[in-house]
């Protein structure tokens, strides 16, 4: 697929989300409707729709409309790209620029931080604005782009030094993180990880920083019995148990609100 026919597909699964589909069913769908789409083609089509969806606002004021097409040229604009080089119409291409677009994007930008709050919901802006303060700006920047991507290193079966190179092998970079003596942090080639041997034979987990840095951390008294308020798949057991060898698994009762 070009550049411009998998920004055509964005625009049409944004539609679909925003008409009720879920996000990640309607991904998984055209997934398996477009056999032709190889995996570069749907990760980059994923990428478009959840930026799309974490700077909803921004990409909006930017493309002129919250519709899928609204959103894309918005992308395009946020990242510099000259919307038409894409929006020609030819091939498999969204149609050609509209008067009223080409209009406002002749308008000027926006400041960075305006487009930053325009991604929170209206309704938590104020609250958000009182207890962030003078850090509202950088939060808000921040939490417009995807989150990085941790492993915990089952260190009973390897070092992080050992975890790291058996991942490198198989183009998966990583560095140590400061916050937990298990947490790498990966740099490049997160999407293999699923596949990846050292993951499929049990050396790493993907797990937050925090939750591996925690888990050290927590002074867990003996025959203690440990809920666990927001289950999931069982990070969070796993973490205690590595960070208390010796003491077996940790007796977890499990619950999800709500």
């Amino acid at each position: 697929m070009t550049p411009a026919a998998r920004i055509a597909a964005a625009i049409t699964l944004l539609d679909a989300i925003a008409a009720g589909e879920p996000a990640e069913r309607a991904l998984t769908n055209w997934g398996r409707a477009h056999r032709f789409a190889g995996s570069g083609d749907r990760a980059a089509v994923r990428d478009h729709v959840y930026d799309a969806l974490r700077c909803r606002g921004s990409f909006a004021a930017l493309g002129g409309a919250a519709d899928g097409r609204g959103l894309m040229l918005g992308m395009c604009r946020a990242a510099g790209i000259d919307p038409a080089t894409v929006f020609t119409g030819a091939g498999h291409a969204p149609a050609p620029l509209l008067p009223q677009e080409v209009a406002a994007f002749a308008a000027p930008l926006p400041e960075a931080a305006d487009l930053a709050a325009r991604d929170w919901p209206d309704w938590l802006l104020p609250q958000l604005r009182a207890d962030l303060g003078a850090d509202f700006d950088a939060v808000s920047d921040v939490m417009r782009a995807r989150a990085p991507v941790f492993l915990r290193v089952n260190l009973a079966r390897a070092s992080l030094a050992e975890a790291a190179q058996a991942l490198a092998q198989e183009g998966i970079g990583t560095e140590p993180h400061p916050l937990a003596a298990s947490a790498l942090r990966v740099l490049s080639g997160a999407r293999r990880i699923a596949a990846a041997q050292a993951y499929l034979q049990g050396l790493v987990e993907p797990a937050g920083c925090r939750l591996a840095g925690g888990a050290e951390r927590l002074a867990l008294p003996e025959a203690a019995r440990v809920l666990d308020y927001c289950a999931g798949g069982g990070g969070k057991a796993l973490a205690l148990a590595a960070a208390h060898p010796g003491r077996g698994s940790p007796r977890m009762t499990s619950t999800r609100a709500g």
